[in-house]
């Protein structure tokens, strides 16, 4: 078996855009005929570029070549110009191929990815969702009331979440983020995380977590003076309170609260993950399979994390690729503790597949299907594509003054 040929796609994610503006979809197929389907999470460069990169690495490293030597392609690509070290371009663009290279294995052997990886642990996997508008509705204007910024509305959204079968959800009320980071809360951002945690633990109770995500934006200290003011609502965690540079900085921070510090989506490969578990900065990891370096890099941190009872909550902000590839490394981790969904897979966000991806009562159910166990609809794809050079991501170019 040989990798032949790789095609390429832009995907302009429909409104509500749940997921990012466009997602960055691949196709690999080998000399016999078999495909597999990728996914490159980045958001350092241009989409279009992004692509561009995906077909040069291929060309370079991954044409002609067996996808079963998964080893030896990720260290030619990992080791290309004289690298050999972890580079988030890089890195998304691997993820991607690798992405690829385990559905054309799985194919191959006529089984899910998961029962190559060490075999289904979990039959069913716990999920949870970031809070959105009711009804799907696309992101309000700036200034206006919305679960993003309103506790009430959000304990609203929580409420029907949970109603729906989610037993945990996400927000982020902390504030803005910026290139400068990390800053000092403002008392408004400090009094309106505390009353979205308020709100949300009246509506809910026990029967969902909640999951406080911030973005790095704060100092140590900065840091500290939230979680203080969140721990009587007892979150499941505290999602990435300083920048991803430092982890002695974070681990401050999860030696102070009793929140559990959870991170990991700006991260890629073990060696990054390494430094956050000596240094002890997080029980709970959120690697991005687009991202990290690959299903296989991913099983190996799972791994790592195991030794330092960690565990692992794959992160998604992105499409429905990586969430397949996220399924497939959740179901074979013992140390699995979440899934982020986007909802509860469905509608827009789901168009560029044939397949779905099946959850119920706030579980996703690992597919059965070999491979990742979903298809591109190219008749979608091509009813919608991202013209545009926007960046996935963006931060505020201002400092935030308290």
């Amino acid at each position: 078996m040989r990798l032949e040929t790789i095609e390429t796609f832009v995907f302009g994610n429909p409104p509500p855009r749940h997921g990012g503006r466009y997602f960055i979809l691949l196709r690999l197929t080998t000399a016999c005929g078999i495909t597999g389907v990728g996914e490159i999470y980045n958001a350092t460069f241009g989409p279009g570029l992004c692509a561009a990169m995906a077909v040069e690495m291929f060309e370079r490293q991954f044409a002609g070549a067996d996808p079963h030597q998964i080893e030896r392609l990720w260290r030619q690509s990992y080791g290309a110009g004289f690298t050999q070290r972890p580079d988030v371009t890089v890195m998304g663009v691997l993820s991607g191929l690798e992405m690829a290279c385990w559905d054309i294995i799985g194919k191959a052997a006529g089984q899910p990815v998961y029962q190559l990886l060490g075999g289904k642990v979990h039959a069913r996997l716990r999920s949870y969702t970031y809070l959105y508008p009711a009804e799907g509705d696309v992101y309000p204007d700036p200034g206006s009331p919305s679960v993003y910024d309103d506790p009430d509305l959000a304990a609203e959204a929580a409420l029907r979440a949970v109603e729906r079968g989610f037993t945990a959800v996400k927000f982020d009320p902390a504030g803005p983020y910026s290139i400068y980071g990390g800053h000092q809360p403002r008392m408004a951002d400090l009094t309106r995380s505390e009353l979205f945690c308020k709100r949300l633990r009246e509506a809910v109770g026990d029967r969902a977590d909640l999951l406080f995500g911030t973005h790095g934006q704060f100092t140590v200290a900065g840091a500290k003076r939230l979680a203080r003011r969140l721990e009587a609502y007892d979150p499941l965690w505290f999602e990435e309170p300083t920048t991803p540079e430092n982890p002695a900085d974070m681990a401050e921070i999860a030696r102070f609260t009793s929140i559990p510090v959870a991170t990991g989506e700006r991260l890629c490969t073990k060696h990054e993950f390494a430094r956050v578990l000596e240094a002890g900065a997080a029980s709970i990891l959120q690697m991005n399979l687009g991202r990290v370096g690959g299903i296989l890099e991913a099983k190996k941190i799972a791994g790592m994390a195991e030794t330092r009872q960690a565990q692992i909550a794959p992160h998604l902000y992105c499409g429905p690729v990586v969430a397949a590839a996220n399924i497939q490394l959740a179901a074979c981790s013992p140390n699995f503790l979440i899934l982020e969904s986007i909802g509860t897979f469905d509608g827009p966000y789901m168009s560029c597949l044939k397949t779905g991806i099946a959850w119920e009562d706030g579980y996703v159910l690992p597919p059965e299907a070999p491979g990742l166990g979903v298809e591109l609809d190219d008749e979608a794809i091509a009813r919608s594509p991202y013209a545009g050079d926007a960046l996935h991501l963006d931060m505020a170019q201002t400092p935030v003054i308290p």
